[in-house]
């Protein structure tokens, strides 16, 4: 059995369980923020029930999967060294140290939630939660398109890519202002 290529499926799977978790995680941020818009006892009884599904999400998944997935990442690199001498390994390397640091955001975001802390919009949380999907094109291209000029390409296309996100996030929050009024 090839066991870095069983570390390499192990560390895609956790890959994808955190990116699932951190998507889950912002998506509830986005509810929270809005129940906080709605009357009592409305409000009160729909933050409690998002409080309890992102502490199930942070500690069920998204921790787990972060660790493990960091985790098996580095086993990787410790058995193939030799990914750290090329060029599409550090860039990937700065987008993840990027996505670890959205991490720790977030959960700050979600201990402000659980103490009636946070005073930010639906709405941040929904342009917030695009940037992980730049974090995950990004990577996913680095690793697929290897060759220095391949990856440089998807590096400019993972930018242009975040401001039609960024653009299309806000046609859709004015169209759906606009069919609310």
């Amino acid at each position: 059995m090839n066991t870095y290529l069983l570390i390499k499926s192990l560390h895609l799977i956790f890959v994808v369980s955190w990116f699932a978790g951190l998507f889950y995680a912002v998506r509830i941020f986005v509810y929270h923020a809005e129940a906080g818009l709605k009357d009592e006892p409305e409000k009160s009884i729909l933050q409690k029930q998002y409080k309890l599904m992102s502490k199930r999400v942070w500690s069920i998944i998204a921790w787990p999967a972060m660790i493990l997935a960091v985790g098996f990442g580095t086993w990787m690199l410790i058995d193939n060294p030799g990914l750290l001498k090329l060029p599409f390994m550090h860039a990937k390397l700065a987008f993840v140290a990027g996505l670890i640091v959205y991490h720790f955001l977030c959960f700050k975001f979600h201990k402000d939630q659980q103490k009636n802390n946070d005073k930010k919009s639906g709405n941040f949380y929904r342009m917030w939660n695009e940037v992980a999907t730049l974090f995950l094109v990004a990577i996913v291209f680095i690793i697929i398109m290897r060759s220095e000029v391949d990856w440089i390409y998807g590096t400019v296309g993972f930018v242009l890519f975040g401001v039609a996100l960024m653009m299309a996030v806000k046609i859709y929050k004015r169209a759906r202002e606009k069919s609310q009024n």
